[in-house]
């Protein structure tokens, strides 16, 4: 099959970090988080999550320089990308990649986000939407691009009731046909 990519993306609790983990673990693919990577550069930028996703909508050189990384290690192939923008920038970099949508309903993501971080269903919801739309007004006013268009995507799959073993063999199924 060559180099390949494969991109996962979904929002906050659809099960990316798994799916995307086991994906690469049964390709033996490198395995790269993007979130992680913001997570990096507030800390380089000694600020919040929550303060750095606000400033971040006033200052697109860093979601440039965060796009910059994701391209490169994208076109070096053999990595499963997991990030909210990582299929559509293959899109729109024209860079060859199996691109996946995960979808789930916004109870059970929460329920997930609860899990993993701990804190209340409340807090974790309204946390959860203020980054999530926080993200779309950037995608929207650097990209132009609606995080609700799923149309580049080669695979959309709802997580909401489907174990994360079962997610990876449905993508792989998809993935060898490619």
């Amino acid at each position: 099959m060559g180099k390949k990519t494969i991109t996962i993306s979904g929002l906050p609790g659809s099960g990316t970090t798994t799916v995307a983990k086991l994906l690469a673990e049964k390709l033996n693919f490198k395995y790269v988080n993007v979130g992680e990577l913001f997570r990096q550069m507030a800390e380089e930028y000694k600020m919040s999550l929550k303060f750095f996703e606000k400033y971040c909508e006033d200052h697109p050189e860093i979601d440039i320089e965060l796009d910059k990384k994701q391209e490169k290690i994208m076109r070096e192939g053999n990595v499963v990308m997991e990030g909210r923008l990582s299929g559509w920038i293959a899109h729109l970099k024209k860079i060859p990649a199996f691109k996946v949508w995960l979808d789930c309903q916004e109870k059970e993501r929460i329920r997930r986000i609860i899990e993993r971080e701990g804190g209340e269903y409340i807090e974790k919801k309204e946390e959860t939407r203020e980054r999530v739309e926080s993200e779309k007004r950037r995608y929207i006013k650097f990209y132009g691009i609606d995080l609700d268009d799923k149309s580049v995507y080669d695979m959309v799959i709802d997580t909401t009731h489907i174990k994360p073993e079962e997610i990876v063999e449905k993508i792989l199924k998809e993935y060898e046909k490619n």
